[in-house]
């Protein structure tokens, strides 16, 4: 999933099918434990699958272990997917309380971009610096930041943040196809597009 998602897969479908039967054979043997299932249900969301039965399993998990951190910050990116963003930041927010000596840099990126797709421009920027700073090789946290700061109207530091996304990666073009909600998909989208410009 990762290679497709950072344009890593020298075959991109072929590597999307490849991840699609690992989560599917993963569920098979999966049982009852609940990191299976999360994982599974996270990547099968990714390509495509029905995000409702995705969110079921991720329940299952969480029901199964109610302190599973991962579990709740998984559970978050599906329900900010599925465009409900209150929750995604509820859920992220459970994964941080039930963890907080990990690495806060993905949850907060978590809530930072349903901030975002609130309109909360503000909070969102802010904690997607936070983000960046303590997880400073996630890409996804740039481009995200990126499109709030063009929202923003704060054009000049759009594209330093572009700049600063191409110390790490060379692939500035950030898919949306995970986002259910058109709303969604064309805020990030038409806000990355004018910070990358050319480079899209």
């Amino acid at each position: 999933m990762r290679l497709v998602r950072e344009s890593w897969a020298e075959e991109p479908e072929a590597a999307s099918h490849n991840g699609v039967e690992l989560a599917r054979q993963a569920l098979q043997v999966a049982g009852d434990d609940p990191s299976i299932l999360a994982n599974a249900a996270f990547v099968l969301a990714n390509f495509g699958e029905d995000i409702g039965a995705m969110m079921t399993l991720i329940d299952r998990a969480l029901t199964i272990t109610p302190s599973f951190s991962r579990g709740w910050f998984l559970s978050g990116v599906l329900r900010l997917w599925a465009g409900q963003h209150d929750l995604a930041i509820k859920h992220a927010e459970t994964a941080l309380r039930l963890s907080p000596c990990e690495r806060m840099g993905t949850p907060l990126s978590l809530i930072g971009e349903a901030c975002f797709f609130k309109h909360e421009f503000d909070e969102a920027a802010s904690k997607l610096l936070v983000s960046i700073q303590e997880n400073p090789g996630y890409p996804h946290s740039y481009r995200v930041l990126a499109a709030c700061y063009v929202h923003m109207g704060r054009l000049d530091e759009a594209r330093a943040v572009i700049a600063r996304l191409r110390d790490i990666t060379p692939h500035l073009v950030a898919s949306a196809a995970q986002l259910r909600s058109p709303a969604d998909r064309e805020l990030f989208l038409s806000g990355f597009r004018v910070a990358a410009g050319d480079a899209m």
